[in-house]
């Protein structure tokens, strides 16, 4: 199955494959609201902002597994990435990233891309996954690594 085969469901439990996003750049990012982390969502948008005009688009995937660092529903977590962060990137539905419950994206993701040890579980929230515009998984960057020094790498991706 390719990247663009696989199947989500957005935030409003809608189900959508990612033959939607053929053709574009994509962040897959983890995501959650009571994380030392979650000011990247600030960056997220405004990388979203920057580039979407330029066929790249961030996606958004809570998860719950970290630290229980995102306890809400699909509906609280919208409103507090809206709320909080003015976020308009689009977000799906709360998923597992590890372990036998996690989502077929993030099975696909993970075995594309292992972390730095090797191993392909995520180390925690904002694991972030860039896909290109074929669906080849291009590059994973741990939580640590901020969204404002991928945009340099997109910006090196477009203009090549």
């Amino acid at each position: 199955m390719s990247f663009h085969e696989l199947e989500v469901k957005t935030i409003q439990g809608e189900s959508q494959t990612l033959d939607t996003y053929t053709g574009k750049y994509c962040l897959i990012v983890n995501v959650a609201s009571k994380c030392g982390l979650t000011p990247q969502y600030a960056g997220l948008e405004a990388l979203y902002q920057e580039f979407k005009s330029q066929n790249v688009e961030v996606l958004g995937f809570p998860c719950n597994q970290f630290g229980s660092q995102e306890p809400g529903t699909n509906e609280e977590i919208c409103e507090f990435a809206q709320g909080r962060y003015n976020a308009t990137f689009p977000l799906f539905e709360k998923i597992e990233v590890n372990g036998e419950g996690a989502s077929e994206l993030y099975t696909y993701l993970t075995q594309a891309k292992s972390n730095p040890a090797g191993k392909p579980d995520i180390a925690w929230n904002f694991t972030k996954f860039l896909i290109d515009p074929k669906g080849v998984v291009l590059e994973r960057f741990e939580p640590t690594v901020s969204p404002e020094a991928i945009a340099e790498k997109i910006r090196s991706l477009l203009s090549s």
